[in-house]
């Protein structure tokens, strides 16, 4: 199995995803990355997949991030902020093989399943 989605399922669009994925039949595994972080290292081969820093990926609208003091931090900060705090890490991501999309749009899942 390629396909893996990173799920929250408390986010409307990552229940949508996960949905999309199951309707089209799509053999996917689930990581729940708030009950089980990615180290440093996984996060960054996600953001090569998707060719993404860290703060495109960061959601700077979450209370953690303006509680955290981000706004002026460096991607390594970021990044490391995102390990710790996994609720600021963007989601849906989908990820296929070699390639990764954030499923914003729904209909971005397509461009990684192909």
């Amino acid at each position: 199995m390629a396909v893996i989605i990173w799920h929250n399922s408390r986010c409307s669009k990552s229940r949508n995803a996960f949905n999309y994925l199951k309707d089209k039949d799509i053999e996917f595994e689930v990581n729940e990355y708030l009950k089980t972080p990615p180290t440093i290292e996984e996060l960054k081969s996600i953001l090569l997949k998707l060719n993404m820093k860290p703060s495109e990926l960061i959601r700077s609208k979450e209370k953690t991030y303006k509680e955290l003091n981000l706004k002026e931090a460096s991607e390594d900060e970021l990044l490391e902020a995102m390990v710790n705090n996994p609720k600021l890490i963007e989601r849906p991501i989908v990820i296929n093989k070699d390639k990764a999309i954030v499923a914003r749009p729904l209909e971005n899942i397509e461009k990684v399943l192909n």
